[in-house]
């Protein structure tokens, strides 16, 4: 009996060496590396050059941590949590392909996420010189007379508030259809409307904040005018952002939270970069677009 009992130990010591060793190789290569999950061509957030602001953000991050920045490239679609942040490397061990998704909505239900980094809003985008400079707000588009309202054509999109204000407001007969989301990994949204304004397919586009400053990024002057949606009763265009990491890895979003605070500043330079209008709590503009 103590030869089992001794032989049992040794059994138990060794299992737990391992044990020790297989999580000290695990969070050693975690500590390594900024492990993000991201799409490779999504401007202006992010894509394979390091062009987009998450991925400045990113590096920004990974240098105060002492690590490098390692992608797992997934375009933003359908499955794009499953395939990254969730999807193991290997069948068998919890290592992940990627470990934080840089921008998901505050509370997003696929992953928990952190405190927001910046609060954005929808913009009205129209194109100048088409004859609707007159338009000073997105309420002057409601108040256009019937002739000019006719032959308005305007982006409507498969979700979100924008679709919504159009609908509320009696526009869908001017509403030009497009998908949130491409089947094509090659595109995105930001490029196809700047494509469809230029060409005159479309006149107008209620966009993401992000996405209008895009627009508005390293363009001729005067090309689109920007026009952030205003608040209504029962529609709201402003949200939060957050970065987004698995359930249960409450201390990786620990430690995102205190870099979102202690690099706020750094952050706001970033979007100021990158023409994203930020609103406070409240929906009002503290950063406005270019004009």
């Amino acid at each position: 009996m103590p030869y089992l009992i001794t032989r049992l130990y040794c059994q138990l010591f060794v299992a737990a060496i391992c044990l020790f060793t297989a999580i000290t190789a695990t969070g050693a290569e975690t500590e390594k590396t900024f492990r993000v999950c991201a799409d490779p061509k999504n401007p202006p957030f992010s894509d394979r050059q390091g062009n987009g602001f998450e991925n400045k953000i990113a590096e920004m991050f990974a240098k105060e941590l002492g690590q490098s920045v390692e992608y797992t490239w997934f375009p933003q679609r359908i499955g794009f949590i499953r395939n990254t942040l969730k999807a193991k490397k290997f069948p068998d061990k919890e290592v992940y392909k990627c470990d934080v998704v840089m921008g998901v909505p505050t509370g997003y239900e696929l992953t928990l996420t952190t405190e927001p980094y910046y609060r954005s809003t929808y913009v009205l985008v129209y194109a100048k010189n088409r004859g609707w400079d007159d338009i000073k707000s997105p309420n002057d588009v409601l108040n256009l007379d019937a002739s000019r309202k006719e032959k308005l054509r305007i982006a409507m999109f498969d979700r979100g508030p924008g679709t919504a204000w159009i609908v509320n407001n009696g526009l869908v007969d001017q509403g030009v259809p497009y998908q949130s989301m491409t089947g094509d990994p090659g595109t995105n949204t930001a490029m196809t409307i700047e494509k469809d304004l230029k060409a005159g397919v479309i006149d107008m586009a209620i966009l993401w904040g992000p996405i209008a400053g895009y627009l508005l990024s390293n363009r001729e002057p005067g090309t689109f005018a920007a026009l952030p949606m205003q608040p209504v009763p029962g529609l709201k265009f402003d949200f939060p952002i957050s970065m987004g990491v698995r359930y249960g890895d409450k201390a990786r979003r620990d430690r995102l939270n205190r870099l979102i605070a202690d690099k706020s500043d750094e952050i706001k330079a970033i979007l100021v970069e990158y023409n994203v209008p930020s609103v406070d709590e409240n929906g009002r503009l503290i950063l406005d677009l270019p004009h």
